[in-house]
């Protein structure tokens, strides 16, 4: 485990412990039995530490995550423990992911899909959701809607935060790629040992796609899926220029 990689994963869940991950579960959850009624079976593309992955399981699904940084996922183990034959974790890439095995539900959060750079990757992502989906499954995910990002423009943000043994400044400073339909957001991470004073410092860069509604259409027709409901993350409104974060929820239908 790499020292960076290693601190990121450690301190992945205090940066994110404001987000409400009970409260998306139980969104998640409703929108399943609102399209699809029953299901059993869930595949989490790109679980990180596998917070969502554990709390569907307590949910009663039985759950398998994926996720590319191996970092992640043995945060991501620990969280089997008493529950080992309904939880399950693996490493792969999104686009080579072959399970021999179909789920009821395929899930993909936390924007992962924008993490998809490029059309390529982007038309094989959703392949792969639809060749691991029962033939009436589900495919729900969120993404950054490219009308809310071009009238809400990205810019610098800064988020502290501290537990008791590290305190941790992340600055976020975006660039906007309007042709790309990208945004390159750079962070500067500083994390104090609060034991020793000592200050780590880590760059990483997130390249973030937005996406609009016709293009999404394109690539839902190509492979396959019936668009059943778009809405507002967390909401029941129709996406609009206020939302950067949007849901689809879409049908395997060939």
């Amino acid at each position: 485990m790499s020292q960076f990689g290693h601190l990121y994963s450690q301190y992945y869940d205090l940066l994110y412990q404001d987000k409400d991950y009970i409260g998306e579960v139980e969104y998640i959850d409703g929108l399943i039995k609102t399209h699809k009624g029953e299901a059993l079976t869930l595949l989490d593309l790109g679980c990180g530490t596998g917070k969502h992955a554990e709390l569907f399981c307590d949910a009663g699904y039985n759950v398998h995550g994926i996720d590319l940084s191996t970092d992640m996922l043995e945060i991501a183990e620990k969280r089997r423990s008493g529950k080992e034959n309904r939880l399950s974790f693996s490493h792969s890439n999104i686009q080579e992911l072959e399970l021999n095995q179909k789920f009821d539900v395929v899930i993909s959060l936390f924007h992962v899909m924008s993490y998809q750079n490029s059309n390529q990757e982007l038309i094989q992502a959703f392949q792969v959701a639809k060749n691991h989906l029962t033939e009436d499954g589900v495919f729900i995910f969120d993404f950054w809607y490219g009308p809310a990002v071009l009238t809400d423009l990205p810019m610098t943000r800064i988020k502290r935060l501290e537990n008791d043994l590290i305190n941790v400044t992340r600055v976020a400073e975006p660039i906007l790629h309007p042709l790309q339909n990208l945004v390159d957001v750079h962070y500067d991470v500083f994390i104090q040992n609060k034991t020793n004073a000592e200050i780590i410092e880590k760059k990483e860069l997130h390249k973030m796609r937005y996406f609009f509604d016709t293009e999404l259409d394109l690539i839902c027709e190509h492979i396959g899926f019936e668009v059943l409901d778009k809405f507002k993350w967390m909401n029941s409104d129709s996406p609009s220029l206020d939302s950067w974060n949007v849901v689809w929820i879409l049908k395997n239908s060939i």
